[in-house]
């Protein structure tokens, strides 16, 4: 800040402000605050002295007015250059913001007041405008509170907005799409999104602080690299012009699919500021804006990558969010999420059962990345059987990667369900069975406690068990392989692999240490094992799978319930299976495992013994297999004994999201009189 004082009236200049403010009397200039590049031509240039004596008089000035809490998450949602010109806000946070005396400008920057079709944007909601100076093919669009503020900003080259421009992914989070199918104004984007969002788009400003260095960090939420050298940026100072973010960072040309770039803004950042992304071609990617002090130590997005912005606790620029951060008034932040569905009464015998074991989130867990809301996806006690009335025990679950709409789903006491939407609901599949199969142990013999499953490379279903039910004081952990184009409806396995002996901790005689063993199994190609160097812990080497013939074309990792290790298996033709060691999940407890294609990673899943966490495990730069990024589930769902997890394949993408899915093995939810009382199955979303 700089200033002069004269005769009674102070006119000060704050840089973080980027406005003039009248304060106590004095009679010299004097510099208020250290100086940046900049501050002092800016106070050169707002006064002219003679000597000593100022050759200007300042008038009184009445106080400016303050910026409506929560306007930094108000944002500019859809527009178009046809037509009406019409704008759509979109409000991002939970409060309602009041828009009195907001005005709009153009390429001109030049504000004008606007016409909203409501004076209040509530949380959530949406309010349009018809631009009253008119928009180009190609132009700009401010947005100002009454005091000035720049609320947001969106650039677009010639036709871009044409039949419009519109944030895709997440009304008011979401990126950028440009040359929409149609235009949705006063209503979510979703429907005119494409279902695929375009590379471009998948880069997100994802941090950005407002201390020291002035760092900004952007996140490709892509499945591929994005050139960025020619990209530029901007601030909220409508004087300034956009800014190659190659001169800021030469090194910073491009971002790896799953990967960050960061750079240090050269026009320097403000306590309160905006930041605007520019493609190649001049039209925005991306926009924040925090009020005072909201980035520091740092504006992140929660979710990564994905969700809207919050003040952080620690700033974590060039990796994932912390987002441990309260979400103070400055930063973005107070969404909220909606658990939708459920209902219904319970069947006779229908049981749910309080979950028990409950333990914190670990630290350093970061937010669920996809979208805030769940919807119940199943009736209630769906699942009753003859071995388990009670409705409860649905456990494993996978999608099958051949034919994304199919959910396979393993039951407690030998059931396996195929599962389809039917009217939005999962649910068993009628020309496979309305009732799901029973399985069987190799022989047609006994119950096995089939708690995990996976999708063989081969098309074939893979259960763990963990014991027979029959017999459920000893553990009987084995893998076992069905064929889902068996006729019956009672399954036997293909092959049946039995690896009880090496788990002698669990053989006490008492029924809980037998219930501690093989939880989920998930299949992982070797062709992910060796892209990413595996190192095989039984040669020292590179996996060479040539080396084990019979074992198929993937492993598979077995999640252990007892100390939450992952157990990597060869499963033979010939009925045999080689062991390849153990893996550190970091967690006390594994109930499911998936490999999933689109992050490329492993992922292990904790119930409430952990949090309700999911790591994320990739394969270091030394060839282990280590955890990457742990999540906890969205804040909306139960802490409950939700075992099951399984995310659908890229290809069924609609928006920059696919579809997440989770089983509660109680049906408990949140308890009696909840619309969640008797369900299993939770929907959600993940980032593409």
């Amino acid at each position: 800040m700089c200033a002069w004082r004269s005769g009674g009236q102070q006119m000060a200049f704050s840089r973080s402000t980027r406005r003039f403010n009248v304060v106590s009397p004095e009679f010299r200039l004097v510099p208020t605050s250290h100086s940046r590049v900049g501050v002092a031509s800016v106070c050169a240039a707002a006064f002219t002295f003679s000597g000593l004596v100022a050759t200007v008089l300042l008038a009184a000035q009445p106080a400016a007015a303050a910026d409506p809490a929560g306007y930094q998450n108000v944002r500019i949602n859809e527009v178009t250059s046809s037509n009406n010109d019409t704008v759509e806000l979109y409000n991002s946070g939970s409060t309602a913001v009041n828009l009195s005396g907001w005005k709009m400008s153009d390429d001109s920057f030049s504000p004008q007041s606007f016409t909203p079709s409501a004076t209040t944007i509530t949380a959530g909601g949406f309010v349009t405008f018809n631009s009253p100076k008119g928009l180009g093919d190609s132009d700009k669009l401010a947005i100002y509170t009454a005091d000035g503020t720049v609320v947001d900003r969106v650039e677009w080259a010639t036709d871009k907005a044409k039949p419009a421009m519109a944030r895709c992914g997440g009304d008011g989070t979401g990126a950028w799409v440009t040359a929409t199918s149609a235009t949705t104004f006063g209503a979510a984007n979703a429907s005119n999104c494409p279902s695929s969002i375009p590379s471009a788009s998948q880069v997100r400003i994802n941090e950005v602080t407002s201390d020291a260095s002035d760092t900004v960090e952007l996140y490709n939420g892509g499945t591929s690299a994005v050139s960025i050298g020619s990209w530029k940026y901007v601030d909220s100072d409508t004087s300034h012009s956009p800014v190659s973010i190659s001169s800021s960072s030469p090194s910073a040309t491009s971002i790896p699919a799953h990967g960050y770039a960061t750079f240090d803004s050269a026009l320097g950042l403000g306590d309160n500021d905006s930041l605007f992304l520019l493609d190649s071609n001049g039209t925005t990617v991306d926009s924040v804006t925090w009020a005072t002090d909201g980035a520091k130590p740092s504006d992140e997005r929660c979710t990564n990558g994905t969700g809207w912005f919050q003040t952080s606790t620690t700033a974590t620029l060039g990796s994932a969010n912390s987002c441990s951060g309260g979400g103070s008034s400055g930063g973005g932040g107070g969404q909220v999420g909606h658990l939708l569905g459920g209902g219904g009464s319970l069947t006779s015998g229908c049981t749910p059962e309080a979950p028990s074991g409950t333990s914190s989130t670990p630290t350093g867990t970061s937010a669920w990345p996809g979208g805030l809301d769940v919807t119940i996806t199943d009736n209630a006690c769906a699942f009753t059987t003859s071995t388990g009335p009670e409705g409860r025990d649905v456990s494993g679950l996978a999608f099958d990667p051949a034919n994304p709409s199919v959910l396979w789903a393993a039951k407690n006491k030998n059931w396996l369900y195929k599962l389809v939407k039917t009217n939005g609901k999962w649910a068993p599949d009628p020309s496979w069975s309305a009732t799901g199969k029973q399985i069987r142990f190799a022989g047609g013999l006994g119950q096995p406690d089939s708690e995990g499953l996976t999708v063989g490379g081969n098309g074939h279903i893979y259960v763990t068990s963990e014991r027979d039910n029959a017999n459920n004081t000893v553990p009987k952990d084995t893998i076992m392989e069905f064929d889902p184009a068996a006729t019956g409806s009672t399954l036997t396995p293909v092959h049946q692999w039995d690896m009880t002996s090496q788990f002698p901790q669990l053989n006490t005689g008492s029924k809980d240490d037998a219930n501690l063993g093989f939880e989920g199994v998930g299949y992982v190609p070797d062709s992910w094992l060796t892209a990413n160097g595996w190192v095989d812990p039984l040669t020292g080497a590179a996996y060479n799978p040539a080396n084990y013939p019979l074992h198929g074309s993937g492993l598979y990792f077995a999640g252990l319930e007892w100390d939450g290790t992952l157990h990597v298996y060869g499963l033979n033709s010939d009925g045999t299976f080689t062991t390849f060691g153990t893996i550190s999940t970091g967690k006390a407890s594994v109930m499911d495992v998936m490999f999933d294609a689109g992050t490329q990673r492993i992922v292990a899943t904790c119930d409430n013994t952990c949090g309700e966490t999911h790591t994320f495990m990739k394969v270091n730069a030394s060839g282990t297999i280590v955890p990457d990024v742990t999540y906890t589930n969205p804040a909306v769902m139960p802490i409950d004994n939700l075992e099951g997890f399984a995310i659908a394949p890229t290809s069924t993408c609609v928006n920059g999201l696919r579809e997440a899915v989770w089983t509660d093995d109680g049906i408990y939810g949140f308890g009696s009189g909840t619309s969640s009382y008797g369900h299993a199955l939770y929907s959600g979303t993940f980032p593409c």
